[in-house]
């Protein structure tokens, strides 16, 4: 038995669900259109290109949430989980995550989105652990900062250590699936690094290595 750890976006999923949630935010009128899609997609490229400043995107991107209750929120998360992430299940990704489970191995999900927008998407997997960018909530209602280190680059095995702390599980055998430059130093940290829909990026880091290369979209 060990840990089987998996990114979410473009991993999971084929796509971004942070980005596709704002999409969805902007089509029902929930943010200035226009305004908000153009800075959702620079952030989005930003990422790819492994630059972005993960404190100015939170920023932005927890914001929305601070603007309305926990109710409407929820609702809203469930229409986005039927338009914009149900179709991009990767059936695949369940294969994987269900021979994992039937081996006994302790499933883990560890992303940099914010926990409000990726825990309905892992749970939609069957995966009760995860570590996410957790969004601050006072008084029943979210105020637009980060509680705690953004879950992003090395913040992920921040994130990973202390859980393993509490948890009193074990990074031993561990396996990491990951799509992400941005994931390199989680890639590094465990024994099995495995890169699925790799970014140009780290298919080149992960050619050189040698390391398990897969891809969970054909």
């Amino acid at each position: 038995m060990a840990l089987a750890i998996f990114d979410l976006d473009k991993t999971l999923i084929g796509g971004d669900s942070d980005f596709l949630w704002g999409e969805f935010l902007a089509e029902i009128g929930a943010v200035d259109k226009q305004n908000y899609q153009q800075k959702n997609r620079k952030f989005f490229d930003d990422y790819a290109l492994a630059k972005l400043d993960i404190n100015e995107y939170l920023e932005f991107c927890l914001e929305p949430l601070s603007k309305y209750s926990l109710a409407k929120l929820r609702k809203w998360r469930e229409q986005f989980m039927d338009a914009k992430i149900k179709p991009i299940i990767l059936q695949k990704a369940q294969a994987v995550v269900d021979f994992h489970r039937k081996k006994g191995d302790i499933l883990l999900v560890i992303t940099a989105t914010n926990r409000f927008v990726a825990e309905p998407i892992v749970a939609n997997y069957g995966i009760q652990n995860l570590l996410a960018t957790e969004p601050e909530i006072q008084a029943g209602r979210y105020t637009g900062k980060v509680s705690g280190e953004p879950c992003f680059q090395f913040g992920k095995v921040t994130h990973l250590q202390k859980w393993l702390k509490q948890t009193g599980e074990n990074i031993s055998g561990a396996t990491f699936y990951s799509d992400s430059y941005n994931d390199l130093a989680m890639l590094e940290f465990v024994e099995n690094p495995v890169v699925v829909n790799g970014d140009e990026k780290l298919l080149k880091i992960a050619k050189q290595i040698g390391w398990k290369i897969l891809d969970w979209q054909k």
